[in-house]
């Protein structure tokens, strides 16, 4: 039975972007918003985190939860107000950045920091159960090692220096950034006992390990070798890095920041926040660390409670294979998931003409009484991990879709230029591909058919529809984006800003119309606030209909042809769209 932990928000289609994904500014999406040809359309915005003060991982490396002036401002908000528009916003729970003010007090001031409990010391965390190598850093007894779960190769810490020049590792799941600056002959003044030309040969090693990625840690000065630790002190002073550092939850000043935070969100107008990251955030000596139970359950209760006095529903954000059903224990707990099974199971329908993987999930959406955001693109990639079966306590739940079927998936998307993005184990080795990158349009064979039939499904089925603002506009994969990205560039391949001479050109052709107005029948019809039912149809068919009162929507589809037809009711007269 599912407990009943959520308010009423609205049921309608929800946009999906960065402040400055349209134009330069939040106000150019929201002058695209007042235009006619929105009207309508969208009841919910979900504002991507740029929308605070961020540095790394496109927003999702927060410095602080104040508005980003160069992108936001609050008459923009005022005005998606007046839009009727409600707001969605991220707290990634798990980190925050290394230009967080709580970070830079560490680094400021070491052991005598207020906030040197605030985030995850790697070595004090494993102390106890592990081996201190030569680098300084302690590695996890094997048995606790091969447990973990791990978002990127090696072990998932940033080593970072503080007052008394000693560097430490802190833990440090996701993304990171080094960057280290050339010396020249001045900076190695210090140095006693070299000579002008010993200061140029030095400078040469340090700029060698530079170009070839070596670690100086372990590199050979040879000649030098006895001047190693001073010539080491000054590279470092020299050196910038980003990173998102994870907090450490069982500090009650993180509680406070999570108190002062979704205050702060609530007064931006927020309605719904999603709860980025936040499997990661319990962290325990021989658990994965990733969903740790009953640890995590027990810090969504907490932070829920302080989301019920901000009047906030809570979105957890869960990537794991549908196997585990973790989706399902999330979902009787009252809170809204993301249906992130969605994205895939639609290219495999549309791939293969069949009806029954997407027909099967929607069923348990409506039987299990889920409450669901669906999409089809996103910001991230197209996840397809999450469509796989798994073993759980000697018993292997099937997933929503064979290994066979997933593979095929993945294929099609990698063949039309689709990036991939994997997961590993402690030594570095890939253990699985975790998501690939593309636009649903360039994924779907940059098919106008297969995207207007793919937007007029999600539309029919449970959920509240999240729609990326750049498959409204039938964007294609962004090559030259993705490979300027550096590490993170995969995700760049679908995330073209458009200009508003764009946004004027999309609106004269008939996909962005068609899915408009589609869009706009889903945002309005009563008949989507009633009982939605699967017909039996053929297996290269769908037929849906939605039913409140005399009000009615009904979607039947050709997966085969890719045509569908809408019929609805409005104000009691029966119409048709065909497409």
């Amino acid at each position: 039975m599912i407990k009943e932990n959520s308010n009423i928000i609205s049921n309608g289609v929800m946009l999906n972007a960065y402040p400055d994904s349209i134009g330069h500014k939040l106000s150019d999406t929201v002058n695209m918003l007042q235009n006619e040809a929105f009207k309508d359309v969208f009841s919910l915005f979900y504002v991507l985190p740029t929308f605070f003060n961020s540095d790394l991982d496109r927003g999702f490396s927060v410095i602080d939860y104040n508005l980003n002036e160069e992108l936001v401002s609050k008459s923009d908000l005022k005005a998606l107000e007046n839009l009727n528009i409600e707001l969605k916003f991220d707290i990634v729970l798990n980190h925050l950045s290394v230009n967080s003010p709580q970070f830079k007090d560490l680094l400021k001031n070491g052991e005598n920091s207020k906030y040197k409990d605030f985030f995850i010391n790697w070595n004090t965390f494993w102390k106890e159960s592990g081996t201190l190598n030569k680098e300084g850093i302690v590695i996890p007894k094997e048995e606790f090692l091969n447990k973990l779960f791990m978002r990127k190769s090696g072990l998932p810490i940033l080593k970072v220096p503080f007052p008394d020049g000693k560097e430490k590792p802190y833990w440090n799941t996701f993304y990171q950034e080094i960057n280290q600056q050339e010396i020249d002959v001045e900076d190695l003044k210090s140095i006693k006992n070299i000579s002008n030309l010993d200061a140029h040969l030095i400078c040469d090693k340090v700029i060698f390990t530079i170009i070839n990625n070596i670690d100086l840690a372990t590199f050979n000065f040879k000649a030098f070798e006895k001047h190693k630790k001073e010539i080491l002190e000054i590279v470092y002073k020299k050196r910038t890095f980003l990173g998102q550092m994870d907090v450490n939850a069982k500090s009650e000043l993180v509680w406070d920041f999570y108190e002062e935070t979704l205050a702060k969100v609530k007064s931006f107008g927020c309605k719904i926040l999603r709860l980025d990251a936040f499997a990661y955030l319990h962290k325990e000596i021989g658990q994965t660390n990733f969903f740790n139970k009953p640890g995590t359950w027990n810090y969504l209760d907490r932070i829920n409670e302080i989301a019920k006095k901000n009047d906030l529903i809570l979105l957890p954000e869960i990537h794991a294979e549908y196997g585990i059903n973790l989706h399902d224990e999330v979902a009787k707990e009252g809170y809204q998931i993301y249906d992130f099974f969605l994205p895939g199971l639609m290219i495999h329908t549309l791939e293969t003409s069949s009806n029954k993987a997407i027909v099967t999930w929607a069923k348990e959406i409506i039987s299990k009484g889920y409450k669901t955001v669906n999409m089809l693109g996103c910001h991230d990639g197209i996840p397809v991990l999450d469509l796989k079966g798994k073993e759980v306590n000697g018993t292997y739940n099937k997933g929503l879709l064979e290994d066979a079927e997933i593979e095929s998936v993945m294929n099609t998307i990698i063949e039309r230029g689709g990036r991939v993005k994997n997961l590993y184990d402690p030594s570095g080795k890939k253990i699985s591909y975790y998501q690939v990158n593309a636009t649903f349009f360039s994924a779907l064979g940059e098919d106008e058919k297969k995207l207007l039939l793919a937007r007029a499904i999600q539309m029919f089925m449970p959920g509240i529809p999240q729609v990326w603002y750049l498959d409204i506009f039938a964007g294609k994969n962004n090559y030259e984006a993705a490979d300027k990205g550096g590490s993170g560039g995969h995700k760049e391949i679908n995330r073209t800003t458009l200009t508003n001479k764009d946004i004027e050109e999309g609106l004269k052709t008939a996909i962005v119309l068609n899915q408009l107005k589609i869009m706009r029948l889903r945002n309005t019809s009563k008949a989507f606030l009633g009982n939605i039912k699967i017909n039996t149809s053929n297996e290269n068919e769908l037929d849906i209909i939605w039913e409140n009162g005399n009000e009615f929507a009904q979607l039947k589809a050709n997966l085969t042809t890719y045509t569908l037809a809408i019929t609805f009711s409005e104000n009691e007269i029966t119409k048709k769209m065909t497409f």
